[in-house]
């Protein structure tokens, strides 16, 4: 019957049309000539101000750090940081500009957690970390465990693009249990990445397993693609969540 009404009248999902009730971005990839993200400072302004006419006022960047191919440092991301400040007060954009990174679980960042030394978080001591999308880290939860015992708040980005959890959703809702927030990526509801990305981005929505959403924009390809998000039913469902980007 639902279907029917909604075949005559049309979905009455509520249609966002911006991203200012999150506010904030957490996750992305717009600091100039520091990872696989914006190459120069001119398309860094560029999709700040996209990201400005999108809806958000505070955008929180979180450069790659791995240690075979992005070897960032808070004293690098910091510096650009300020220059990435300097140029969009320069250029007369509002918006505010923080930093953080995103951690690939490697040994590196095991040594990192092991030693004590400085990790760039964003908000309440938020720690973003991803892995392999293909294949899971036998060190998963020992890091995990790290992370946590140090203080930190473990966000791990995508959760619905790891394909070792397709056809494991309840391994991906332990992880969850076990204290791990998740960041969705908002292209997922689009398909953007892959079929399987947008399916388990849907069912983390339906069951209340999303804590962030992230743009994860690397570039205009993908602030291009935000605007399709505006279209999905789910990113008004995703909405109605507690979810903490506004809080940042």
């Amino acid at each position: 019957m639902i279907q029917f009404l909604k075949n005559i009248f049309g979905d009455s999902t509520p249609k966002e049309e911006s991203f200012s009730a999150l506010g904030v971005d957490m996750h992305s990839h717009i600091l100039p000539g520091i990872d696989d993200g914006s190459e120069n400072m001119e398309r860094s302004l560029e999709l700040v101000q996209v990201m400005q006419s999108l809806g958000y006022r505070k955008l929180i960047m979180t450069p790659h750090i791995m240690s075979d191919f992005y070897k960032n440092t808070p004293e690098i991301i910091r510096e650009k940081l300020a220059l990435l400040r300097q140029a969009v007060a320069e250029a007369g954009i509002e918006m505010e500009l923080d930093c953080a990174a995103e951690y690939y679980l490697d040994e590196g960042l095991l040594h990192k957690l092991e030693h004590g030394e400085e990790l760039l978080t964003f908000g309440d001591n938020y720690l973003l970390f991803e892995t392999s999308f293909l294949n899971e880290p036998l060190n998963l939860r020992e890091a995990i465990f790290k992370m946590r015992s140090r203080g930190y708040k473990p966000v791990l980005a995508h959760p619905e693009r790891y394909t070792y959890f397709y056809g494991k959703f309840d391994a991906l809702v332990a992880l969850r249990e076990n204290g791990v927030l998740f960041q969705p990526n908002l292209n997922s509801l689009t398909g953007y990445y892959s079929p399987g990305a947008k399916e388990y981005a849907e069912r983390l929505i339906e069951g209340g397993l999303v804590d962030f959403l992230g743009s994860d924009a690397h570039g205009l390809k993908h602030t291009n693609s935000l605007q399709k998000v505006f279209n999905s039913k789910y990113l008004s469902k995703a909405l109605a969540l507690p979810i903490r980007n506004s809080q940042l």
